[in-house]
């Protein structure tokens, strides 16, 4: 979620348009919107990093906290949008996995885990969101949104190793996807956990394909 910026360069102009000031572009519609849940996110990326305000936001963006309050009703329902954001990224990718041909139960799990670590750990700030470091002093709407988003995973995970623990002749096949499902979920999340508490230091992609043919 990053803008580009260009720049040209031009000749001595000797008109009197020359010191006519720039007229500052108005965003398109949209675009402003854009900014501002780019702008959350690279302040949650900050190690360390206290409650976000939307002061600080608004000085971040050079705006007004009314201009904030245009786009967005409260700083509540930005959180919503980074949160639109990460399931939409996720789940679309998760789809994907799940259409592919040919892989088995434990090898689309074990793609699910690497998705989200790696998505994680290309969006800090988007982590603290997901573990709810970000979330501590906001709505309550918005971790039960996070959980959901967990208890989804999970779902997901279960449906996929349910054929797998019965293609390995298990007798309890739903209880045994049930198990290590919420396993796998636990161990993701303690992934995500650790980056983040850890400033992002210890990247939660650390020894992640060893300890995966471990536990799938």
């Amino acid at each position: 979620m990053q803008n580009e910026e260009t720049t040209s360069a031009s000749g001595v102009e000797t008109s009197a348009d020359a010191l006519t000031p720039p007229t500052r572009k108005r965003p398109k519609p949209g675009e402003r919107r854009v900014q501002i849940l780019q702008a959350l996110a690279a302040m949650l990326e900050q190690p360390g990093a206290e409650r976000v305000t939307t002061a600080a936001l608004a000085a971040r963006l050079e705006v007004s906290e009314a201009a904030l309050y245009r786009h967005f009703a409260s700083k509540a329902q930005m959180f919503e949008g980074l949160i639109d954001f990460i399931e939409q990224s996720v789940f679309t990718l998760v789809n994907q996995i799940l259409e592919r041909e040919g892989a088995t139960g434990a090898q689309q799990a074990a793609k699910i885990l690497t998705l989200l670590v790696q998505f994680a750990e290309r969006n800090p700030g988007m982590t603290r969101v997901m573990v709810g470091d970000a979330l501590v002093y906001e709505n309550e709407r918005l971790q039960q949104r996070m959980n959901q988003f967990f208890d989804k995973i999970e779902a997901t995970l279960r449906q996929v190793l349910r054929g797998a623990a019965a293609a390995d002749g298990s007798a309890t096949p739903s209880v045994d996807a049930q198990v290590r499902a919420a396993a796998l979920t636990a161990f993701v999340v303690g992934q995500l956990q650790r980056f983040a508490r850890s400033g992002f230091r210890r990247a939660p992609s650390e020894h992640l394909e060893a300890t995966i043919a471990l536990i799938v």
